[in-house]
């Protein structure tokens, strides 16, 4: 042989039958070829698998991250208007194209563009002039006039084609006027609802008086119906004057501001109109008042520039009235002008100095601020789409900005703390994304879902791991190597059961199932603990011929039908708990005594059923782990005396626990994530309660049902990626955690 080919087959002894030195260089040469394919495979799956997490935490921050922009608000250039320094009120279209404005001679449509006059017809004010004007926007609204009269008008805008161009056109409704003050007086103030069946106009006639017309409607087979009105006078026990009036739409309620900064709820609900409460709002005149969508929040501007949300709420007492829920950031000057959105519960304050403040009043936040450049404006409105802002001034020029705010209800108070939700006593922790009417106010609190994740994890895991670990103790140390070559696959099967299938049966087999046994479920762990005590301590009294006869590793089969037995003892033995000392009904014992309900699709039953679908892979690593410690351990414990069972207990479990650790991570991990069975085994409702009796919603439960309906874009689809990444965030905390424990475990023990 060559010494080059020697050289080739290195420490290789060569003996007169091997190969020759080329085979053994084409064979070594495959082998490196073979082990770099495969090292590179290996290292490119695991930089995919890291490529695809970054992504994926990427695209859900990416969702995200809008939530929490700030509100761009740019000025747009001025337009000379002559009518804008006459302005009581303003409305503009959805496109911000023509401008409704209310001076005290009527109504002039004027050009945002330009500011000149858009033709439309007028209103006839019969000599008269316009002193007070109610809320307007797309709803039918009133003008006060001097003479004691009122005229509904709707200021609507109509959209034309003309040669492919958009052309907004004035569409002005103007009703017969109502009387309401007799004596002819001028209305200094005003308030209006338009109901389905008529309207309520309010207004001030005096300092102090009010007056109140009801007009109804009854419904006739031919024709528009007969009309009907009820006329009432208020005289309130107010100590300042009159300052500002406010109606909700439902026609329940009108708000009264007055200049000792004191606001009066009059109560419409009954046959006459009676005042409810008066409470001290402010320590300052009160300038201005207006409603929110919805109209049960109210909000209150002074003279000295503050700016606070009321509720109309049970005060506590027995009684209803105002409650106060919120102080903004306030002005230098008066607050003079208040404008609402029309689709959420953002509002626009205006004081005498020019300054304007974007608040929103579920979160009772300030989210921007705004100088008009001039002071003494004559009037405010946000655009239809919330999009865009409009404001007269006293010079004669119409200001506007153009707003972007998509997700004003968005904040990390509103996401993670306790806000005060309009109709709640107090405030809570609540998630509902919808409601059945267009002023429904969003909850989006996410640690209702947090909540419910954690808790539906815990009773999973309390029911999984004692089950898991201990049977993955007996399988490795003391199970027959025959029965435990068909129980292990058995069970690693049950992992690959389709979690849509276990929901299915949980909610509708097995909920129904456990409820009428309860107690009985309750007691199955003692009793079958007796039970097996029992048939340990007859066991142990048997003839030691006998005992013989048991194949060790085989005790299985005689502790299943001793498990069954005890099963149903805990059963019967629970209906006999309940019959005797639960009153015959647990469920109405424990309303009765402990205030819980019973849900039948509750905790209880997504733990045995979530848990179900963890112990198998809690058992599969766990039992590899306790299976996998040295042998010699086991052999040198049973070697200095020690019994089969001390030596697993402190020998085989402390040199596996790393493993068994990170079995328990793992099937915690695998419960957090879960979807399907959280999703058709509770109620699903996001409440904070820690009973087990109760039902829950989870994060992946609720993006699972909440992502199909959410808007793309919206701040529902926002929020549920953000949803989507707590609980990426929450998975892979747990798993750092574990693989340092893990780690720290495993060098502990190395020197075992």
């Amino acid at each position: 042989m060559s010494d080059h080919a020697a050289g080739a087959l290195g420490d290789v002894e060569v003996s007169p039958t091997s190969p020759p030195a080329t085979v053994w260089s084409s064979r070594f040469a495959r082998r490196r070829a073979v082990d770099h394919v495969a090292r590179l495979v290996v290292s490119t799956g695991g930089i995919v698998v890291v490529v695809a997490i970054l992504a994926i935490l990427l695209v859900t921050g990416s969702e995200a991250y809008p939530l929490f922009l700030p509100p761009r608000i740019a000025s747009l250039p001025a337009v000379p208007a002559p009518a804008a320094s006459r302005a009581m009120a303003v409305v503009a279209d959805d496109y911000r194209e023509v401008a409704a404005v209310v001076t005290g001679s009527g109504i002039e449509y004027v050009s945002l563009a330009t500011g000149g006059r858009v033709a439309a017809p007028g209103v006839d004010l019969g000599g008269a002039t316009v002193t007070a004007v109610s809320r307007l926007g797309r709803e039918e609204g009133v003008l006060a006039l001097s003479d004691g009269r009122a005229i509904p008008v709707t200021l609507g805008f109509d959209v034309e084609r003309e040669s492919g161009t958009r052309v907004v056109v004035p569409a002005l409704r103007v009703s017969a006027p109502v009387v309401i003050d007799a004596a002819g007086r001028a209305l200094t103030r005003i308030a209006y609802a338009a109901l389905e069946d008529g309207s309520v106009t309010a207004a001030t006639v005096g300092p102090r008086e009010l007056a109140i017309v009801r007009a109804t409607i009854t419904p006739a087979l031919i024709g528009s119906g007969e009309r009907s009105e009820h006329r009432a006078a208020i005289t309130l026990a107010t100590r300042g004057s009159i300052t500002s009036l406010a109606a909700d739409r439902r026609g329940d309620s009108v708000l009264v501001g007055t200049d000792a900064g004191e606001v009066a709820w009059v109560n419409l609900r009954g046959s006459e109109p009676a005042v409810g409460a008066i409470v001290q709002a402010s320590p300052a005149s009160i300038t201005s008042l207006g409603l929110l969508i919805g109209d049960w929040t109210f909000v209150v501007g002074d003279e000295k520039g503050g700016v606070a949300s009321w509720q109309l709420l049970d005060t506590g007492d027995g009684r209803f009235g105002p409650v106060r829920i919120h102080e903004f950031e306030g002005h230098a000057a008066p607050v003079r002008l208040f404008t609402a959105s029309l689709r959420n519960k953002g509002f626009w304050t205006g004081a005498t100095d020019g300054s304007l403040r974007f608040h929103y009043g579920t979160t009772g936040a300030t989210l921007a601020a705004v100088d008009a450049g001039e002071p003494d404006l004559r009037a405010l409105e946000l655009a239809p789409k919330s999009n865009g802002l409009l404001a007269c001034s006293a010079s004669g020029r119409l200001l506007s900005w153009e707003i972007h705010a998509p997700h004003p209800e968005v904040s990390w108070g509103a996401l993670f703390g306790k806000v005060w939700y309009e109709g709640y006593p107090g405030p809570a922790h609540v998630w509902q994304s919808t409601g059945g009417t267009d002023d429904f106010e969003a909850k989006l609190g996410l640690t209702p879902l947090i909540y419910g994740t954690l808790k539906g994890t815990f009773y999973a895991l309390v029911f999984a791991i004692p089950i898991a670990l201990l049977s993955a103790l007996y399988a490795s140390q003391f199970m027959h190597p025959t029965l435990k070559a068909v129980v292990k696959p058995t069970v690693e099967v049950m992992a690959a059961l389709p979690t849509v299938v276990l929901g299915f049966i949980a909610g509708l087999w097995l909920a129904p199932t456990v409820e009428p046994i309860v107690p009985g479920i309750f007691l199955m762990p003692p009793t079958v603990a007796m039970l097996i005590l029992l048939a340990l301590a007859a066991y142990r009294a048997l003839p030691i011929g006998f005992r013989l006869r048991i194949r060790a590793g085989t005790e299985i089969f005689v502790l299943i039908p001793i498990v069954v037995l005890g099963g149903w003892l805990a059963i019967e033995l629970g209906r006999g708990v309940e019959t005797w000392l639960l009153g015959g009904d647990y469920r109405t014992w424990l309303a009765s005594t402990l205030g819980l309900t019973y849900d039948q699709r509750n905790s209880l039953v997504v733990g045995l059923a979530m848990g179900f679908a963890v112990i198998p892979i809690i058992f599969t690593i766990a039992e590899d782990s306790l299976a996998n410690v040295p042998p010699h351990l086991t052999a040198g414990s049973l070697a200095l005396g020690a019994t089969r069972w001390q030596t697993a207990v402190r020998v085989i479990l402390p040199s596996a626990s790393p493993g068994i650790f990170s079995a328990v991570m793992i099937g915690f991990g695998r419960a957090v994530g879960e979807t399907m069975i959280v999703l058709m085994a509770t109620g699903n409702t996001p409440v904070m309660d820690p009973s087990i009796f109760n039902g829950f919603r989870a994060l992946s439960a609720n993006i699972a049902v909440e992502l199909p309906e959410a808007p793309e874009g919206g701040t529902l689809f926002r929020v549920l990626f953000l949803a989507a990444l707590i609980l990426f965030v929450m998975t892979f905390a747990v798993n750092t955690v574990a693989e340092l424990v893990r780690l720290r475990l495993r060098e502990r023990y190395r020197s075992l």
